[in-house]
């Protein structure tokens, strides 16, 4: 009988993380506008937290053989993650939908502690769907900076997630 492992906390794919490519949203070929998203995973005791594993999925661009908007990436010693991407677009709230969401990547979180990955999303600085999206809307001023990447140098963006205590970053049900 198979003896449980931490890898096997996020299903039989934990090989994935090994692989660098996944971390290239843009490895098929992808055109658009590349971005760096970087970001550090902190806990609630404020330590790094190295062994988690980001998974990163975007609406938009739309999926295509050369974009399938999935990656995935491991933190590493200083507890820090990294995807090349395209930069998203607005998307509906709804298929069809009129009213739109500001440019947004969404995050799942697995790392040790946790029981059920937890999903947040990524929003960018500056963006003026900002300030008319309905989830960062829904949000108390004091929490809506939690999602918010700001960009650190031309194409690189950086949004840091805490898992709980001071700062914590808004997390989603979904």
């Amino acid at each position: 009988m198979p003896h449980a492992t931490a890898s096997q906390t996020i299903g039989p794919y934990w090989h994935l993380l090994e692989d660098k490519d996944w971390t290239d949203l843009t490895r098929f070929g992808a055109q658009g506008e590349r971005i760096a998203l970087t970001g550090r995973i902190i806990d609630g005791d404020g330590a790094l937290v190295t062994d988690a594993c980001v998974e990163l999925w975007q609406a938009s661009p739309a999926a295509s053989d050369q974009w399938d908007g999935f990656g995935r990436a491991a933190t590493d010693k200083q507890g820090e993650f990294r995807f090349v991407t395209l930069k998203p677009g607005p998307v509906p709230v709804s298929p069809g939908g009129k009213v739109m969401q500001a440019p947004h990547i969404s995050l799942a979180i697995f790392a040790r502690g946790l029981m059920t990955h937890l999903h947040t999303r990524v929003y960018f600085q500056g963006e003026a769907l900002n300030a008319q999206d309905p989830l960062l809307c829904a949000l108390p001023d004091t929490r809506r900076g939690t999602l918010i990447a700001q960009e650190q140098a031309p194409s690189l963006w950086r949004l840091d997630i805490v898992l709980q205590g001071d700062g914590e970053t808004v997390f989603l049900d979904v």
